[in-house]
């Protein structure tokens, strides 16, 4: 059952979007090469969030042991941080949702640690740009289908693959809501997207082929080839003049098609 939010209801979903934020900058200039660790990265995060009044959502979802998912290199998703130094050109992920009010929100960032390869760097930008594509079509009447063939489309153009077997979600009372939000698909496909909706869009990206297996920690998520993988993700509410970013600002990028914008009240119609 998809549920729709009241303007106010997206409000406080904004509300926790802006704890989420600021998590992700923060940890995205806490990264240091050959000294921070994953572990330094997960209690960063919650020790911010629990200070602006939140809680780390995944901790203890479905019995997760952190704070936050965080996945190096062919790590898709789910990865458990702990004593892992992070060196330089690794690609380190990092998901995040916060619950404030009773209200979810959730985004990822994929970060390069020191200097990192060309073909990873092209990695990012091609994960980081299919995410506002996908945002782009996410509009009042359209389908589903139109945001995931969009992320398809792009991501293939590119050269690499999208992960199958994990997809976007509805977001809000709870961390997973109907509908399912793939990032593979066919135009016309999927639920319909109605005024009060509200969805974390996140491609996820394989450098070499899409398909993934899980480790034996039953957690992190990996390429079965061994390649590298990104993951970019924002919360948006469907709103009759567009997309409304809710997990701003943590990126700055322009949005394709963008009609408004406005940073600094972390607010964005796409």
């Amino acid at each position: 059952m998809i549920v729709r939010k009241t303007p106010a209801d997206v409000e406080k979903m904004r509300a926790a979007g802006r704890i989420v934020a600021e998590v992700l900058a923060s940890v995205e200039k806490a990264v240091v090469p050959e000294v921070t660790t994953t572990g330094d990265l997960n209690r960063l995060a919650e020790a911010i969030c629990r200070e602006r009044g939140g809680y780390p959502t995944f901790l203890g979802y479905n019995k997760f042991p952190a704070a936050a998912c965080i996945s190096v290199n062919n790590e898709v998703v789910h990865g458990l941080p702990g004593g892992r130094v992070l060196r330089s050109g690794d690609l380190v992920s990092f998901d995040f949702a916060c619950t404030l009010n009773g209200f979810v929100a959730d985004a990822a960032i994929t970060i390069p640690v020191g200097e990192v390869s060309s073909e990873a760097r092209r990695l990012l930008g091609v994960t980081r740009e299919a995410l506002y594509q996908g945002i782009a079509k996410a509009r009042v009447g359209g389908r589903i289908g139109e945001i995931a063939s969009t992320i398809q489309r792009y991501v293939e153009a590119a050269g690499f693959s999208v992960v199958r077997e994990l997809v976007g979600h509805g977001v809000g009372r709870t961390l997973h809501e109907d509908p399912s939000v793939p990032n593979f698909g066919k135009p016309g496909q999927g639920a319909r997207l109605m005024e009060g909706m509200t969805l974390a869009i996140e491609p996820m990206v394989n450098l070499g082929k899409r398909e993934t297996e899980t480790m034996d920690d039953q957690w992190t998520v990996v390429t079965k080839d061994g390649s590298l993988s990104a993951h970019f993700e924002h919360t948006v509410a469907i709103t009759k003049r567009g997309a409304d970013i809710l997990t701003l600002p943590w990126d700055t990028t322009p949005v394709p098609n963008q009609s408004a914008r406005t940073v600094g009240t972390h607010t964005a119609i796409v």
